[in-house]
């Protein structure tokens, strides 16, 4: 069973940034420090391109800083590289061209191939050469950050869809009720074997959400995409605005210090 999920609410938006970017900081000096690298799956969306232009802007030795870390994705829209929707793009334009981070350091999904399969069987390829990983287990990511949507999705899980389900493939194709509809996806094996999960979330739109995913009172609500992410033996944060925390109650509801 996973640990309880490490919640931690900042006053407002500016403080939730500098937070989210200073922990990827210290997650990235601890990893290099134990194991000569930093692995890190990004996500898509708006909120997270905040905390990618924070970095960028507090990096002033890059690009030796980061030289140590691979980017991954935790999903990523069925577009070309250069597409508004590609979250590829968002974090190249937010956060790999500031840095000038080497490509051979960047993995991006093949959002354009023509076979969506086979795209995500290369996505898994790709995690198997550069982690490690043990082909029989779960490939080990030192920071996977996720968003949650209104409906409860995470990465490219949506409710009642085949990827949700999966359980042996480390990638495969996801669909989306909206927005460009195909998707390649990281499935929960992978999520959940992160060393840490960090949820973000900002703004009164995620507030019902957070609420159900954290606070859950129907069996629904333990069955979003988001609520099954529970780390196997890794850390589960949620670092949250005190609007998306608005409608949590008890300890949920306080400020904390950063986690570490």
């Amino acid at each position: 069973m996973s640990s309880r999920p490490e919640v931690h609410v900042l006053n407002d938006i500016a403080e939730w940034t500098a937070e989210a970017a200073a922990l990827t900081r210290d997650l990235r000096q601890q990893a290099v420090h134990e194991r000569g690298r930093f692995l890190v799956a990004l996500s898509g969306g708006r909120t997270p391109e905040q905390v990618y232009r924070r970095l960028a802007s507090q990096s002033p030795a890059a690009p030796q800083e980061w030289s140590s870390t691979h980017f991954f994705f935790s999903d990523e829209r069925c577009v070309p590289p250069d597409h508004p929707d590609s979250n590829y793009h968002l974090a190249d334009a937010a956060l790999f061209r500031p840095l000038n981070i080497p490509e051979d350091r960047i993995h991006r999904m093949r959002g354009e191939h023509p076979n969506h399969d086979a795209a995500a069987r290369e996505y898994e390829d790709v995690l198997r050469t550069v982690t490690n990983a043990d082909p029989a287990g779960w490939p080990q990511l030192d920071l996977l950050m996720l968003g949650i949507g209104n409906d409860g999705h995470t990465a490219s899980l949506f409710p009642g869809t085949d990827a949700l389900r999966e359980r042996r493939r480390w990638v495969t194709v996801g669909h989306a009720p909206s927005g460009p509809p195909t998707r390649l996806t990281l499935t929960l094996g992978v999520i959940n074997q992160a060393t840490v999960v960090l949820f973000l979330a900002s703004g009164n739109s995620k507030a019902d959400r957070v609420k159900a995913v954290l606070e859950p009172q129907q069996d629904a609500d333990r069955e979003l995409p988001a609520a099954l992410v529970r780390p196997d033996r890794g850390r589960l944060i949620w670092l949250l605005d005190r609007p998306a925390a608005a409608k949590l109650t008890g300890h949920h509801a306080e400020g904390h210090k950063r986690p570490t």
